[in-house]
């Protein structure tokens, strides 16, 4: 017997001579050759920080997923590799190149402990140990001792080398790992078919669509919103009494009623999915599902898939049935946003589906029939994306039958104060804080900014005043607004330090033309006049009395009724949600 290994380790150790040989480092170009292959020497380390964040993003199983394949494509390239080295020698000394080639590449020290292997019959048993693992021993560096085997690029190796080298499937299962605290690593492996559970570890071999996964993931929040909003009877947050805001509402409520097919235009951030789900909630359908979409998010080979659904096995990564957004939605509303980005063959079967109420899922027969509402918006001009062919003019038409332009927030200043009021209650509510409004700045800033990004913006900027202002303040425009630059000076009407910036002309005109323009209302002066005297006598009401020429209860009752509705006053008319 000692003889014996004697012999085999001998024999090892000169095909490992042979391997080695086929190692040529090149220096003139950067390259690293086995036999003909090219290679990569990689830090152990790097190498193992870059699978801990694998684990740390994907999440253990879909990281072992991902590694395993990777492992399994490896072990592919070297069974190529082997066949080519290996011509005349038996089925057993050419197998074990695969094993060397693994110790070879310092992924682990393998020991031969059972091998039996027939090619011609598709026979095969392996029982190996695996010494000074890399991926074990960096796996327990950086989690601790694991209940499960974690040698998964290895394993998916062993599996990729030996089912290309047998030409069929052939499946390892570590029974003993370092990762789980074990002093080696041990392995077998049989043909797929010769394991009861071999289904189970089907999954760890198949590519996974992350982007479909999300998708899912996105439908399920969105519905779980739905269902939280109809249980709760949440209305729709809709303030405004700006005329170009009551103007785009009054089309809204008068599409209710029916069932046309609505066309939101207007920028990004003015709400078109709030008035969509307004909609949705006041008319008929209100006890159906709203189902949302945003047509530029998807993937554009995953869109046809998203809204239509799909069978199992229609395409790679397919692995069931599911339902697309219609079939989601039916009976109840289907909201496209930014359906100016929907792909011209998405584009043919929705019209299709407007015109005959059908569908049918992609890699499917059966015709299906839905009942939906569509509402659409963009931010684009659809009829220059028809002009340019990226747009069917015949949907076009189709969605243009009832078309509601919803204004940007720069047209409707006097909005701003109810909506900021509004977000205000909300995110001191959020956050569990106290905060006693704006201060006269911050209330400039507000009533002045350009507002691009619109009400979303807007929300924005209040939650990120509400989260840096001190308990018990008022939110000041460093607040939320990072920085005072030049640009920003001209924006808000401040001066490079942030104060409010001292006119070059009559102040009693500049205010008259405020207020006789629009841009300002009676109540928002009076509250300034009333916040800037308080504040210049340091508190002192019987001071600030003196200063504005009333009474000291006369301020105090200003103030308490200013307080009372800190900003409802910034308005012309009192901030009240409308109900259709």
């Amino acid at each position: 017997m000692t003889k014996l290994r004697i012999v085999a380790n001998a024999q090892a150790e000169a095909s490992n001579s042979d391997l080695r040989s086929q190692v040529h480092f090149c220096a003139q170009t950067g390259q690293i050759w086995l036999h003909e292959h090219r290679m990569l020497l990689i830090h152990a380390q790097a190498q193992a920080l870059l699978r801990k964040e694998l684990i740390d993003t994907l999440g253990m199983a879909r990281a072992q997923g991902l590694l395993t394949r990777m492992g399994y494509e490896s072990g592919v390239r070297d069974a190529e590799l082997a066949r080519t080295m290996a011509q005349d020698l038996s089925d057993i000394e050419a197998f074990m190149t695969g094993p060397q080639l693994h110790t070879l590449e310092g992924i682990v020290k393998v020991t031969q402990i059972r091998l039996e292997l027939d090619r011609s019959a598709g026979n095969f048993y392996g029982e190996f140990l695996w010494e000074n693992s890399w991926e074990g021993q960096w796996h327990r560096h950086f989690f601790g001792v694991h209940t499960e085997p974690v040698c998964w690029t290895q394993i998916g190796y062993a599996c990729g080398y030996t089912s290309a080298f047998m030409g069929r499937a052939i499946l390892y299962k570590e029974v003993e790992c370092a990762g789980m605290g074990n002093d080696h690593c041990r392995i077998i492996g049989k043909p797929v078919d010769e394991w009861e559970d071999a289904s189970e570890y089907a999954h760890f071999f198949n590519r996974e669509s992350i982007a479909e996964q999300l998708i899912a993931l996105q439908t399920q929040v969105v519905e779980l919103r739905t269902s939280i909003a109809e249980k709760k009877g949440l209305p729709a947050d809709m303030v405004g009494n700006s005329p170009a805001f009551r103007a785009a509402y009054e089309l809204l409520r008068h599409a209710t009623h029916n069932e046309i097919t609505v066309l939101l235009l207007g920028e990004t951030g003015v709400g078109k999915e709030v008035f969509a789900r307004t909609l949705h909630e006041h008319g008929a359908r209100a006890k159906a599902s709203f189902v949302a979409i945003n047509c530029a998010a998807i993937p554009t080979d995953l869109v046809e898939a998203e809204l239509f659904g799909v069978e199992k096995g229609a395409y790679t990564g397919a692995q069931a049935s599911r339902a697309g957004r219609f079939e989601r939605a039916n009976g109840g509303t289907l909201f496209l946003d930014e359906i100016g980005d929907l792909p011209l063959a998405a584009q043919a079967k929705l019209l299709r589906v407007l015109q005959e109420g059908e569908i049918e899922r992609v890699g499917g027969q059966t015709v299906r029939k839905v009942s939906v509402r569509l509402v659409a918006a963009t931010n684009v001009d659809l009829r220059l994306k028809v002009k340019e062919g990226k747009f069917r003019s015949d949907l076009y038409y189709r969605l243009n039958a009832y078309q509601i332009k919803i204004p940007p927030l720069r047209e409707r200043k006097e909005d701003i104060s109810p909506l900021a009021k509004g977000f205000l209650e909300k995110y001191c509510a959020l956050h569990g804080k106290r905060i006693a409004g704006f201060t006269d700045k911050a209330k400039r800033a507000l009533l002045t900014y350009a507002w691009p990004g619109n009400i979303r913006e807007l929300q924005n900027m209040i939650e990120r005043g509400v989260i840096l202002a001190p308990v018990g303040t008022r939110i000041e425009v460093h607040h939320m607004f990072s920085s005072i630059d030049e640009r920003a000076s001209d924006e808000f009407g401040l001066d490079a330090h942030g104060d409010l910036r001292q006119p070059v002309h009559d102040v009693g005109s500049e205010l008259c033309e405020a207020v006789l323009g629009g841009t300002m209302t009676l109540d928002q002066v009076e509250a300034m006049l009333l916040e800037r005297a308080v504040d210049k006598s340091h508190g002192n009401l019987s001071s600030a009395a003196r200063m504005l020429g009333v009474t000291r209860p006369q301020l105090a009752y200003r103030l308490r009724r200013l307080q009372e509705e800190p900003l409802s006053r910034d308005s012309a008319a009192p901030a009240k949600p409308i109900q259709p």
